[in-house]
């Protein structure tokens, strides 16, 4: 049976953790380039088998080494900051058209993005411990996925709001600066660590 105190209390948690995270951000960058619906189905795949994976393993993700985590996401920034810097000029217009992309290549970009973005994250690492408290992996991975999702809808969605007001031209290379900072951040801790 699921507690909806549980899942409340996980929900409150993992939302506010994870709304400032670098997964809002992809979100936003991912919802500025193609159909929402598309990359919102990516994107919560990987959250359900993030949410499963913490649950099921519970504090065994901890033991992941940190400084090779923060190594990986950091490159993995650098690249997605080097693509979105090199990336030819396209027309808006043109990316607003959601026949330019298939469902399966934006929701698998979106499902990588963030199935590797996301792997060992503190929201990830606190779901696991979340459900090794209250040992109910039902309320407490209930909890943590719709967390998850509304952060992500709320990126996606902004992301398409915010593309009617300013050029994508800008929004990418804000997006690629972003990116790099986090990028060159997290390796210097995977060092300095």
């Amino acid at each position: 049976m699921i507690s909806l105190t549980v899942t409340a209390v996980v929900f409150g948690v993992v939302f506010l953790a994870e709304l400032p995270d670098k997964t809002a951000l992809a979100g936003l960058v991912l919802g500025t380039r193609y159909r929402a619906s598309y990359v919102f189905a990516g994107v919560a795949a990987a959250f359900a088998l993030h949410v499963a994976l913490a649950v099921a393993a519970g504090s065994v993700l901890t033991l992941l080494p940190q400084q090779l985590v923060q190594a990986l996401t950091g490159v993995l920034f650098l690249g997605g900051a080097a693509v979105l810097l090199l990336r030819k000029g396209e027309d808006e217009e043109e990316v607003r058209k959601p026949e330019n992309q298939s469902f399966w290549k934006v929701s698998g970009a979106g499902f990588m993005l963030i199935l590797v973005a996301e792997f060992g994250d503190l929201t990830q690492i606190m779901t696991a411990n979340l459900a090794a408290r209250y040992d109910d992996p039902l309320s407490v991975g209930l909890g943590a996925v719709l967390a998850l999702w509304a952060v992500a809808g709320i990126g996606i969605v902004g992301g398409k709001a915010l593309m009617r007001k300013v050029p994508l031209r800008l929004i990418t290379q804000i997006a690629a600066l972003v990116m790099l900072a986090l990028g060159v951040w997290s390796l210097w801790e995977a060092v300095a660590g």
